[in-house]
């Protein structure tokens, strides 16, 4: 029992706020009518199930002038069952997409929220989250819609035919076996024994498909992420000549989908025979119980036929857990999974690095930074460092320094670790990482990314190729392209320069940012920033030595714990 409430309170949790949402008049309208349409097939499943009685009665006294009233008849009902299942078919549809497209935006901006997705990835709490807003916000409309209007349809079956079965079965006397006891409205008394016996065997068979199908989705969520690699990182492995060592891995991934899937197969056949053993049973069983009475020309064929099909809506009806196991397992695991992954976009550090704007301030300030890595270790301690505006800093330090950490804490995207990082008001501030972020678009749309509201001209923009060194794309603004897999490492790092001159930062933040460019090339590109950018700020982290030359100051982190370093000319 506190499974199941613990089930409904995550249901309740995920799946309800839709419906107390901006949206709510038109979900609430959908709602009522899938609810009423699915009642109306209850109904129409009591009209049919009178005449059922009428129809084999009519056959029974070879009545034929009833018999074909009869046909006309049962022609309306099909008709209302067409009307009522096709209108079904478009409204419940219609608001589980409604109600995906909902969720999607709401998880997409719980996700993006404070980095969210950022330190998801960085501390690896849980899997996949891509596949879990595509698939599982899919699916949990999905299964909620046809667990609940499943529901809602068994228990109106339930109460529209359980007083029809307990009138047409009648009393069961025991005096022949020699108890003298009458049982009345048996059949409605048998078919709940059967469903309870039934459910609680469903349980026993198909529990363990809750954990396997969580399993399921994380191990398929793995491969397909392995072949999204394999296909993003497609030069990388023919130059390293690793086909073998990818396509062992993913063998090995797949490995994991298998074992799985022979595991969710094998209990699922276990539950199926059972299922499909309890539903053929169900179907002669009511035959079996009412042919005495039949025969003994106590009820008609009608009465016997139309006393079957109430059987088999009542045992449908309370059957309802054995025959919707499976989707229940499903959603279980969906719930989980959506859960786990809002658990982990709202978990923070318990320390935190404070990075904001301050009114009146003239330089970007580093007060007290202390860094560490997701596993608590301790990387950077203690720096205070001033960076105004106009002035130069490179960064040096061995690898495993801090140099890319102390980097992402400036841009406020590192989460482990203690400080303040003030920035002045309205200040504009751009990082440039070593390999940089180009977007599926346009190329003018490409330069001008991350300022959506970037009023630059295709002149600027062209300029700005050129300075970069890419003036041979300048004709190719309108052209929208995945570029990160058409220009090389040095391209796309000369395409983030042309960036930085459009958008005119005051504090620039290079890591690394031209590594992939020979010296002549860097030396070409700082001096464009140099001249075409004079009153910008510009904090660089890097190796190679002739990077001195385009700054004023030089710091030099330290490796060990609680060393940081000082600032001295760039030169020395």
């Amino acid at each position: 029992m506190k499974r199941v409430g613990s089930f409904l309170a995550d249901w309740w949790r995920v799946a309800t706020p839709y419906f107390r949402s901006e949206e709510w008049p038109l979900a609430l309208l959908l709602l009522v009518g899938a609810v009423g349409l699915t009642f109306g097939a209850v109904g129409a499943e009591v009209l049919f199930n009178d005449w059922n009685r009428r129809f084999y009665d009519a056959l029974q006294n070879k009545d034929e002038a009833t018999f074909w009233v009869e046909i006309k008849t049962f022609c309306w009902i099909a008709a209302l069952f067409i009307a009522i299942y096709v209108s079904r078919a478009i409204v419940s549809p219609y608001l589980r997409l409604r109600w995906r497209r909902w969720l999607t935006r709401r998880y997409l901006a719980h996700w993006f929220d404070d980095r969210g997705y950022y330190r998801i990835e960085l501390e690896r709490k849980i899997d996949n989250a891509d596949q879990r807003i595509a698939e599982d916000l899919r699916q949990l409309g999905e299964y909620t819609m046809i667990l609940f209007l499943g529901f809602l349809q068994a228990v109106a079956t339930l109460f529209s035919f359980i007083f029809i079965l307990w009138t047409l079965s009648g009393p069961l006397s025991l005096a022949p076996i020699g108890i003298d006891i009458t049982i009345p409205g048996y059949m409605a008394l048998a078919a709940i024994a059967y469903a309870v016996v039934g459910s609680l065997l469903a349980n026993l068979v198909g529990r363990r498909l809750i954990n396997l199908n969580f399993m399921k989705q994380r191990y398929e969520a793995n491969f397909r992420f392995g072949l999204v690699r394999v296909r993003e990182n497609a030069e990388g492995i023919a130059l390293y000549r690793g086909e073998q060592r990818e396509a062992h891995e993913l063998n090995a991934r797949f490995a994991d989908v298998f074992a799985n899937g022979w595991r969710v197969l094998f209990t699922e056949a276990q539950l199926i025979f059972y299922q499909y053993s309890y539903n053929q049973l169900a179907i002669i069983f009511p035959f079996l119980v009412t042919a005495p009475r039949f025969f003994a020309g106590a009820i008609t064929l009608g009465v016997m036929m139309q006393t079957a099909s109430a059987f088999g809506q009542v045992q449908t009806a309370l059957s309802f857990f054995v025959t919707n196991y499976t989707n229940l397992a499903e959603l279980r695991a969906v719930l989980d999974r959506l859960i786990g992954l809002q658990k982990a976009a709202a978990a923070k550090p318990a320390d935190s690095i404070a990075v904001g704007p301050e009114t009146g301030r003239s330089d970007v300030g580093i007060a007290g930074l202390d860094l560490a890595l997701p596993t608590g270790q301790k990387l950077l301690q203690g720096l205070d460092l001033s960076l105004p505006k106009g002035s130069s800093v490179l960064i040096t330090g061995s690898s495993g320094s801090g140099k890319s950490t102390l980097f992402r804490a400036l841009a406020g995207i590192w989460p482990f670790g203690r400080g303040a990082v003030k920035v002045p008001a309205g200040a504009r501030v751009l990082f440039l990482p070593q390999k940089p972020y180009i977007p599926i678009a346009t190329l003018r749309d490409a330069v001008k990314y991350p300022d959506e509201k970037s009023a630059a001209s295709d002149a600027e923009i062209v300029a700005a190729l050129q300075a970069a060194q890419l003036g041979h794309l300048a004709g190719r603004l309108d052209e929208e392209a995945h570029w990160t897999n058409i220009l090389s490492g040095g391209e796309q790092q000369r395409l983030a320069i042309a960036r930085a001159l459009v958008f005119k930062p005051d504090w620039l933040f290079l890591d690394e940012a031209t590594a992939s460019l020979d010296e002549a090339n860097e030396a070409a590109v700082y001096g464009v920033l140099k001249e075409r950018l004079p009153g910008t700020a510009m904090v660089s982290i890097g190796h190679r030595p002739s990077l001195r030359q385009w700054h004023d100051r030089r710091l030099d982190l330290k490796r060990a714990p609680g060393e940081v370093g000082t600032l001295v000319p760039a030169t020395t």
